[in-house]
């Protein structure tokens, strides 16, 4: 045999595995319990109610059993407990005072909006609490383990397992980021406000488009979106363009009253929106104060301004 040659490499051979268990398998669970194995972990059990769980578990962990959580931790050194928030005080409390937590063994929520405190009666069980949220929106399908290499994750973990925290998001192939206990609320709702109102403010967008005749909104959207993406992440309020930030007051009009006219359902989002676009073009100077009053008179909600639909002012740069 060739001495430079090189084996393919079979994460089984890594020593220190550890074996893993996924209580709650939504769309988060099965993937990081998926890229853990990629890592030489070991996933053993699964607990799952849905039918879409169980179709969840057995594409992305084949042959792995479906157990109760109880059966869960019973066989998992790591335990991935990712349930929707709201259930997961009352999941930990139920497994701490059942006994079902063995001292020494790792548990880690998924949740954004909770740090380690949630785990405090696992904690008192012996466990090792850790918070690995994952800033990634989840699919169900094996496109979520490929989406997670790159991704950050807001970690929160008691100092002496931070380290612990810190490689195993690293052995998913992602990126780990400290969030202090107290900032985890304040974090999580970053995050909503970007990703899950983006995707409201997409589909009203297409919606609109397919009822002006576009056919392919998609494909109209998908460059300048995507542009728009871009220019934010690297220039942040500097990026603002269209009519509020250059005070296109007659424009805005114009907008309001074909939305009241066609989708009354999008003028409060459209109204919110703009006004926190004209305040922060404001602060930063890319709107000026002399055209700022006409504009705010319309966000304020003003029926019209002169004659929205034919004073001449549009455009959609």
């Amino acid at each position: 045999m060739n001495p430079t040659a090189q084996e393919p490499f079979d994460p089984r051979d890594r020593p220190a595995r550890l074996t893993v268990g996924v209580v709650g398998a939504g769309r988060v669970g099965p993937a990081l319990a998926a890229s853990l194995r990629l890592a030489g972990h070991r996933p053993v059990a699964v607990s799952g109610v849905s039918d879409a769980s169980v179709r969840r578990a057995a594409a992305l962990l084949p042959d792995i059993p479906i157990v109760t959580p109880a059966e869960v931790l019973a066989r998992a050194d790591l335990v991935l407990l990712t349930v929707p928030d709201d259930a997961l005080p009352g999941l930990v409390d139920g497994l701490a005072e059942t006994g079902a937590v063995r001292p020494g063994q790792l548990l880690v929520h998924t949740s954004g909006r909770y740090g380690a405190k949630v785990l405090d009666p696992a904690l008192r069980a012996g466990a090792l609490p850790l918070a690995l949220h994952p800033a990634m929106t989840f699919t169900g399908t094996s496109v979520d383990v490929q989406r997670l290499a790159g991704c950050s994750f807001g970690v929160t973990a008691p100092e002496e397992l931070r380290l612990a925290a810190e490689a195993l998001v690293i052995e998913m192939g992602g990126e780990p980021e400290w969030i202090a206990e107290e900032s985890r609320p304040l974090y999580h709702a970053a995050l909503a406000l970007g990703a899950n109102h983006l995707v409201t403010l997409v589909a009203q967008s297409m919606e609109l488009l397919r009822t002006a005749g576009v056919e392919a909104p998609d494909r109209m959207l998908g460059p300048l979106l995507g542009a728009a993406l871009d220019n934010a992440l690297r220039s942040g309020d500097a990026a603002l363009t269209g009519p509020v930030a250059r005070g296109d007051a007659g424009t805005v009009a114009a907008h309001v009253a074909e939305l009241r006219a066609h989708a009354p359902g999008a003028v409060a989002g459209y109204l919110a929106m703009a006004r926190t676009t004209a305040d922060r073009a404001l602060a930063h100077g890319l709107l000026k104060p002399e055209l700022a009053e006409d504009l705010l008179d319309v966000l304020a909600g003003s029926d019209t301004l002169g004659d929205a639909r034919g004073d001449g002012a549009g455009g959609t740069r």
